[in-house]
């Protein structure tokens, strides 16, 4: 530590040389830390898939796979096919699941996956008719009957239109 006069001089006090005298040393003797971006940003992608996969399965167990797989039908991708004269709410039901309602955009989908939601409902697949419309994919939903804002319940029937393009 230096005298108190010469910390004046410099304009320092004897404490804020020693501080600055002590950062100084910290910063030249302390390690860089080294990272591994590609290494942190490969844990981060599996933590959120192992999350994600989590509330999956949690929500499957809870008996909201319904839910779930409408969620994921309607957004995996598939774009209304109907260019004809259906519409969007045309390839829309809600189905009825003890107390709780879960509209369904079956506009799409094809009617494999169009199914399970049926079985997992407890509703019956009605009749399937195919339509020729141009511009949509084959074997994926156009219509839906009954449709938005009729609702389906237990033991029902919902009939499909199909399009064949």
């Amino acid at each position: 530590m230096t005298s108190y006069d010469d910390a004046r001089l410099s304009g320092c006090t004897p404490f804020e040389e020693e501080l600055t005298n002590a950062m100084n040393r910290f910063a030249n003797s302390a390690v860089t830390p080294d990272f591994d971006a590609p290494q942190i940003l490969r844990r981060t992608r599996r933590r959120r898939t192992v999350g994600i996969a989590a509330v999956a399965a949690a929500l499957i167990a809870a008996g909201g796979g319904t839910a779930l797989a409408t969620s994921v039908a309607s957004n995996g991708g598939s774009t209304p096919a109907a260019t004809g004269t259906a519409t969007d709410s045309d390839a829309t039901t809600i189905l009825y699941v003890g107390s709780v309602t879960i509209p369904v955009d079956f506009a799409g989908m094809d009617l494999v996956l169009a199914k399970p939601l049926l079985e997992k409902t407890q509703t019956k697949l009605g009749t399937v008719t195919k339509k020729a419309v141009t511009g949509c994919k084959p074997g994926s939903i156009i219509e839906v009957s009954p449709h938005a804002p009729a609702t389906v319940k237990k033991g029902d029937a919902v009939n499909f239109v199909i399009c064949t393009a």
